[in-house]
């Protein structure tokens, strides 16, 4: 009797990034490796999207679009490349309106995707249909997705994240008709049961039939993602996802070699030769034998069962909590999580969900326990995101309305949501950019920090190994900006980290440096009485306000001399990814503005002064 073939993914250049450096990963040095994986037989890649789009601008000062070109050009025209895509998030945390969502379609396929694989974190399957539609029509492959999760013990049984749930998501696929040339299930966290995951698919099949293309996907994070691949393969999957060293294993997805071997005297089999996987593998790990491998990265957590974190959002959030020096919360952060997944309707952890998870749960622990609704959570608890899986509690929903001073809504997203394209192109006009397609899909999925790329302003901060500094800055007398080195502080330990420029001298962007890191100053969990992050301290002048965690100032709204109510929004500071508002606290005369827009602070900096 023949084997059957398992098809799979190479998920080392998208998700692997993501999960294990944080997405900040140049271009040029891993070209070497999907090049070597190309030789070494393997034929399908996933590239691009997800946070790995973003993260390119905010942190490698380069462009998503070139990147993709030149992966293209680097694996040849036969090669399956595929991006990730959020449903009307597309490549962005927050909704776009349909022409941005026709153009991401347009835009990838132009530089060179062949697949998308297209989901929604609340699996509000009307949040694909539009998407869907738009990716099939541009004759793209769209692979879409119903997403997967475990949920904690000692949750209320509300009938989510079943096989009987995860049925009722596909059954509104088929009945929405909506376009699809294959189907995956995607746990983003790793903590689906295996149980669950063979019931899932064997009845998907059972629906399908046999000419449906069906896949799954997981990470080795909480230790079960072997079990739940092979779970998956003897219900009837059609292809897997898997990935190479060094970014296999923990956070990321398990080793292709590791699934081979497991297959041995069964009646599958993955079409590898391993000998040649040895040497593409060697090539990868030499180009990122430079990059930091943070410690969290390559664990097995198995609390993640009972707090579910992605692998690809967990180590790009302790990355930015290595930047704003809060990584010593990251323990209570995922602790807090679990009752975040519940109260707020039980959607997917998975981006963007997972993310509104997790900034909800860092403002729990610093801030007070739902003294403070976040922005997304709030959003996505008042029903703007979509239609949760359960309702959420209605306690934080009437938080959320107060706070976020915003109805409840129970419409479709895209109903609401004007067209992105002017808008774009009036950033780009006020900052006098150039008017392309690829230009304005940068401004409309990045505003303020696509803008600052395009006009040479992107800082680049990426996490490299110690290097010999001596070395890198003998060069600085000839005029260059060399490399800075950094002392990271990683569960109590010190390392030395080189954080390199830019480009170089003949680089069209100047080149800067990543941002200078925040003095040490921990964050302590508090409940102010108020939700606005900030504190007044008495001053000579007035009372000065203090940062109450670190990040980066992103606006300013007042001038020195205005008069200011206490619900005065002063200045926006960004951190973890979401904006907070920083209120003046009492009504007065803004005396001083101790920070400028695009500063680095640091929790207890004083940033204004008020009198």
């Amino acid at each position: 009797m023949s084997l059957k073939k398992i098809k799979f993914m190479d998920t080392s250049f998208r998700d692997g990034f993501q999960s294990v450096y944080g997405a900040r990963v140049k271009t040029e040095d891993f070209l070497p490796a999907i090049k070597a994986s190309v030789e070494a037989g393997i034929e399908h890649f996933e590239f691009g999207g997800g946070a790995r789009f973003q993260s390119l601008f905010f942190y490698c000062n380069e462009s998503a679009f070139d990147m993709m070109d030149k992966v293209r050009k680097t694996v040849g025209p036969k090669v399956k490349l595929q991006t990730l895509a959020r449903g009307i998030n597309v490549v962005g945390l927050s909704q776009q309106p349909k022409d941005i969502i026709k153009m991401h379609a347009q835009l990838f396929k132009k530089h060179g995707t062949t697949h998308i694989r297209n989901f929604d974190a609340l699996n509000d399957m009307e949040n694909l249909n539009y998407s869907g539609n738009c990716i099939s029509g541009e004759g793209l492959h769209h692979q879409i997705t119903i997403t997967l999760m475990g949920l904690a013990p000692g949750l209320i049984d509300s009938g989510v994240h079943t096989a009987k749930f995860y049925m009722e998501k596909l059954d509104e696929i088929l009945a929405k008709n909506i376009p699809f040339d294959s189907l995956v299930f995607k746990d983003a966290s790793g903590t689906c049961p295996p149980k669950i995951v063979f019931e899932t698919v064997k009845q998907a099949r059972q629906k399908l039939g046999d000419k449906a293309t069906l896949w799954f996907h997981t990470h080795a994070t909480a230790g079960i993602g072997t079990n739940c691949i092979m779970a998956a393969i003897e219900a009837g999957i059609d292809g897997i996802d898997v990935a190479q060293s060094p970014v296999s294993g923990g956070t990321g997805q398990p080793d292709i070699l590791s699934i081979w071997h497991i297959l041995k005297g069964t009646d599958y089999t993955l079409d590898v030769d391993y000998k040649k996987l040895l040497q593409s593998r060697k090539v990868f790990e030499d180009c990122m034998s430079k990059y930091m491998m943070p410690l969290e990265a390559k664990q097995t957590a198995a609390n993640i069962v009972l707090s579910p974190m992605p692998g690809g959002a967990l180590t790009a959030n302790t990355m930015m909590m290595r930047d704003t020096k809060t990584l010593h919360l990251f323990p209570q952060v995922i602790d807090e999580m679990a009752e975040v997944v519940a109260k707020g309707g039980f959607g997917t952890s998975v981006t963007p969900v997972s993310q509104f998870y997790f900034q909800q749960a860092f403002v729990n622990v610093t801030q007070g326990r739902w003294k403070k609704i976040t922005d997304g959570y709030g959003n996505m608890v008042l029903g703007y995101f979509g239609s949760t899986p359960r309702p959420a509690d209605a306690e934080i929903v009437a938080l959320a309305e107060k706070q976020l001073k915003k109805p409840p809504f129970s419409g479709k997203p895209l109903d609401i949501l004007s067209d992105g394209v002017p808008a774009a192109k009036k950033m780009l006009q006020e900052n006098n950019i150039k008017e392309t397609q690829e230009n304005i899909f940068i401004a409309a999925t990045c505003k303020e920090k696509g803008v600052a790329f395009l006009k040479g302003e992107a800082k680049e901060a990426i996490y490299y190994k110690e290097n010999d500094v001596k070395s890198e800055k003998s060069n600085s007398s000839k005029g260059e900006k060399m490399a800075e080195n950094l002392i990271v502080t990683v569960n109590g330990k010190e390392y030395s980290v080189n954080v390199r420029p830019s480009g170089s001298a003949a680089s069209v962007k100047p080149v800067v440096s990543a941002p200078k890191a925040a003095p040490k100053a921990p964050v302590k969990p508090a409940a102010p009485a108020k939700p606005a992050p900030s504190a007044p301290v008495s001053s000579a002048s007035g009372n000065k306000v203090a940062s109450p965690i670190a990040g980066q100032i992103a606006s300013i709204s007042v001038s020195v001399g205005d008069q200011v109510s206490e619900d005065t929004v002063v200045l926006v500071l960004e951190a973890m990814k979401m904006e907070n508002d920083i209120f003046a606290e009492s009504a007065g005369v803004i005396k001083e503005i101790l920070v400028n827009k695009g500063d680095t602070v640091a929790e207890g900096d004083p940033l204004f002064v008020i009198g």
